[in-house]
């Protein structure tokens, strides 16, 4: 064997061991970059939102999909500052994940939607998609969006018929809002007509955050609210045990949209789980993930509302709960 021929084979048994090694590294290193990426986009934190963050995990996990093993999660939270979402969405955009989570209502979802017309979107709302432009139908979203909604708005009627009949001496009824919620002025004008066609007037106070509370509360005492009620928000639903302590302290029954409210100590709830809509996302999330398209997925609804009362708070509030009601209920915390 010449002395070229020698070096060159020995080259080549070092090359072959390099590669080998490489391939050894491989799974430990490049393998975990090929994950798909779902984006998750809230409004909220993950302090307070942390069950709902759980509960779209489980979903996904429906379709096989395990965070950190078979697919990685980007979150965006906004601690409840909405002016953040549109930044916090284009940057989701930006990194091409292969779906975004757009969860925490309207403006959540109208950030994604302006962040991209070709990532697939999965919204989590509490209203009509169609009045916001997200979708074209409900059976045939028709673009890049889709997702879940609670039309939790629509039912501010049925909240407040239960609020009276608790408590049907009441006159005026409290508004409790939060003013950069997109779906503000409708939910105003939902609860308005809904009031008057009790006989009964509303006064509406407005809470960007919790510092906002206190003040919210005493305003509606000193405008006689009998009783009050909650929009359908995620900032709201995030201080649900601050906003619970307040209506106890100023001994003013109210209902809220979510079963967490009365499991913070809140009189009353009337509508569907937070968590089944995050977890109903998450499994939208892992069929676009097996190829799915969001054109070809109808945005989910919910088919039945729970109606919670918690009979602590009741008894504390010297309240009688209606027989009725309490037969009635999907559930009696006490």
């Amino acid at each position: 064997m010449s002395l070229l021929s020698f070096c060159w084979g020995t080259m080549r048994r070092r090359d072959f061991i390099k590669l080998v090694g490489a391939a050894a590294a491989w799974p430990f290193g490049a393998r975990a970059q090929t994950l798909p990426v779902v984006g998750f986009l809230n409004t909220t934190s993950p302090e307070t939102y942390e069950f709902n963050a759980q509960a779209f995990r489980e979903g996904l996990g429906t379709l096989g999909y395990a965070e950190g093993k078979t697919v990685a999660i980007e979150y965006r939270w906004a601690s409840g500052d909405y002016s953040q979402m549109p930044a916090l969405a284009k940057d989701l955009a930006s990194r091409n994940v292969a779906v975004i989570a757009a969860t925490g209502d309207i403006v959540s979802a109208r950030a994604a939607q302006a962040a991209t017309t070709t990532i697939p979107v999965v919204f989590a709302i509490g209203s009509d998609p169609v009045r916001f432009g997200l979708v074209k139908s409900l059976n045939s979203p028709g673009g890049n969006l889709t997702g879940v909604t609670l039309f939790s708005s629509t039912l501010i009627a049925k909240r407040m018929d239960l609020l009276i009949q608790l408590v049907p001496t009441a006159r005026v009824i409290g508004l409790l809002m939060n003013p950069d919620n997109l779906n503000f002025e409708t939910d105003i004008k939902d609860a308005q007509i809904a009031a008057g066609e009790l006989v009964k007037q509303t006064v509406v106070v407005n809470a960007r955050n919790q510092r906002d509370f206190s003040g919210a509360f005493a305003v509606m005492k000193e405008q006689r609210a009998d009783v009050a009620m909650i929009a359908s928000d995620p900032m709201l639903l995030s201080e649900r045990a601050a906003i619970a302590s307040l209506a106890s302290q100023h001994s003013l029954p109210m209902v809220y949209f979510d079963r967490e409210f009365a499991a913070a100590g809140g009189l009353m709830s009337y509508g569907t789980g937070i968590t089944w809509m995050y977890h109903q996302v998450g499994v939208y999330c892992g069929r676009i993930l097996k190829g799915a398209r969001a054109t070809e997925l109808p945005v989910v609804q919910p088919i039945k509302f729970d109606l919670i009362i918690n009979l602590k708070t009741a008894k504390a509030l010297n309240l009688a709960i209606p027989p009725h009601l309490l037969a009635t209920a999907d559930e009696v915390i006490e």
